[in-house]
């Protein structure tokens, strides 16, 4: 509940400390006094724009600030323990503005973004402006006004994140299709290459060998007659093999070593050197007796080595790297066919991400249907009562799933007739500037009923309304302030008189100076208020009497 409302040079205010209560609280004054004035301090604490202009002439800042008490505002006290901005069991919030437009916001005094104080005003306030009957008939609001009046908020939720979904997966499936054409030329000529690389079948490491085979071959005769000589060398030679030297110098250091036993670790070496020797030789007349000049093999390598050469030059590569650039391509190809894969299954993806958003949307379409429903007969009645006995009032809802967006697929439109045998037709083409006030205005009060706001603003909605429908509007607004507190801005005495407490607006010309001022009236201070209300500057004695029958207290 709005329990203080404090403003400090606001336009024509220079300083006004306002005190409310619950219930109704009726806001009157006369024509250009001001009366909204607190309205829109009140709509500066919540977030409204503010510049310069809003600066009283002279002033270096404005500064408006609003305390509520949280004793019945759960979901605000959430709010601010959410964001560490919480204060004992009440809530005040602050907006500053200086001469050059700049704006401050604080919550329980710590400076706050704008989108945090709207965040948190539209728990605690519901403000309902004279335009809301004009705004009334687009699609949209009305839509709104029977979201608000049902109170399906997890299904709107539902529904919302459903059609988030869909569309995030329809944006990649829009990607992967969009690049599809590029994928299909890239995939026939992946094909082609993968078929001729693996026809020629080159494993890896496999040119290495070959190139190495090839190497010995073609210098075979050169290698055969390298590997006799190197034996002749080692055993055969007339003028003295290695072993043959070997072996006389082992005869020789044995005989040394007769003499001095230090010695014998050359003649260990020595043995081990002919060991070694003979060896080599063993090992060199093997792979003698294995060396084989075949012209067809070598024929092989050399229409493979060049073969790999040749591809490697076709695909920009390396020929020792070819075989690994045939393994990417083949994993590159496997990749589009996944691709391909992954295109059905996002499809698939898709349509049930689909279904699953029309399930949801139809579970809202039927919740808005059934309390459209509820709505018509409150609002037919409403509607009787300010005057209009013969009017009916229904609201269309249609499922469209060409409609769908994160509000579901319905389009809703109100629908009403004012009189007896005329078809129902929408809310714009029947009413009357009076008929739609009183129609707007039943709306409000019903669907604010259904709002958990714990103070709501009706800012001369009463607009083209007087006489005994001004009566019941007065009726319903008070009626409404019992569970809710209500400020009504009026210039209707028998709205101002249903009134729980009555404030009223003045201003003066002071030193030049334009000032506006608010106070609470009394008792007497109500009926001579309402008396001028009902009879202008010039109070009777018949207006006052009207005056108190009007005053309810």
């Amino acid at each position: 509940m709005l329990c203080q409302l404090s403003i400090n040079n606001f336009a024509i205010v220079r300083f006004l400390e306002l005190d409310f209560k619950p219930g109704m609280t009726s806001i009157t004054g006369e024509t250009g006094a001001g009366k909204s004035i607190a309205i829109d301090a009140l709509g500066l604490c919540l977030g409204n724009r503010a510049d310069a202009s809003t600066v009283r002439p002279g002033a270096n800042k404005a500064e408006v600030s609003a305390r509520f008490s949280l004793n019945d505002i759960p979901v605000a006290k959430r709010w601010l323990e959410d964001n560490d901005l919480e204060l004992d069991n009440e809530c005040i919030l602050r907006r500053t503005v200086s001469s050059d437009g700049r704006s401050r916001a604080y919550i329980n005094g710590n400076p706050v973004p704008l989108t945090q104080a709207k965040s948190l005003g539209q728990l605690l306030i519901g403000i309902h402006g004279q335009h809301a009957h004009h705004a009334m008939l687009k699609s949209e609001h009305q839509l709104t006004l029977l979201d608000s009046y049902a109170n399906h908020k997890m299904l709107l939720d539902s529904v919302s994140a459903g059609y988030q979904r869909c569309k995030l997966v329809e944006k990649e499936l829009k990607i992967l299709q969009q690049s599809q054409h590029e994928r299909i030329a890239r995939k026939q000529l992946l094909q082609y290459q993968v078929e001729e690389l693996d026809e020629f079948n080159l494993l890896i490491g496999e040119f290495e060998e070959i190139e190495a085979e090839h190497k010995k071959l073609a210098n075979g005769t050169a290698l055969i007659e390298a590997c006799k000589n190197e034996l002749f060398i080692l055993q055969d030679n007339d003028q003295g093999s290695v072993e043959s030297l070997l072996n006389a110098g082992i005869t020789q250091a044995q005989e040394i070593e007769s003499y001095d036993p230090l010695l014998t670790n050359v003649v260990n070496m020595l043995n081990e050197s002919l060991i070694q020797v003979q060896e080599s030789s063993s090992e060199l007349e093997s792979y003698l007796a294995g060396l084989e000049l075949d012209p067809e093999h070598f024929a092989y390598l050399e229409q493979r080595l060049t073969k790999t050469m040749e591809l490697a030059r076709k695909h920009h590569v390396m020929p020792n790297e070819l075989a690994k650039h045939h393994k990417s391509l083949k994993d590159e190809l496997n990749a589009l066919d996944s691709d391909e894969d992954a295109l059905d299954e996002l499809k698939m993806q898709v349509e049930a991400s689909r279904q699953g958003y029309l399930v949801h949307a139809k579970k809202l379409s039927q919740s808005r249907m059934r309390y459209a429903k509820e709505l018509d007969k409150q609002v037919t009645h409403s509607i009787h009562e300010l005057s209009m006995p013969k009017g009916k009032f229904t609201i269309s809802v249609e499922f469209n799933e060409e409609l769908s967006s994160p509000n579901g697929c319905d389009s809703i439109e109100f629908l009403v007739t004012t009189n007896p045998g005329q078809p129902m037709q929408p809310l714009a083409k029947v009413a009357s500037g009076g008929e739609l006030s009183r129609i707007g205005l039943g709306i409000q009060v019903i669907t604010a009923k259904k709002v958990s706001t714990p103070t709501l603003i009706f800012d001369e909605v009463d607009v083209g309304i007087s006489g005994p429908t001004a009566a019941v509007v007065g009726r319903m607004l008070r009626k409404l302030g019992e569970s809710t507190q209500v400020l009504c801005v009026t210039h209707l005495p028998q709205v101002a008189g249903n009134g729980h407490q009555h404030m009223f607006v003045d201003k003066k010309n002071r030193s030049g100076k334009t000032e506006t001022s608010m106070k609470s009236l009394d008792k007497e201070q109500r009926i001579e208020e309402l008396a001028r209300l009902l009879g202008g500057d010039e109070i009777t004695t018949n207006t006052l009497a009207n005056a108190k029958e009007l005053l309810r207290l």
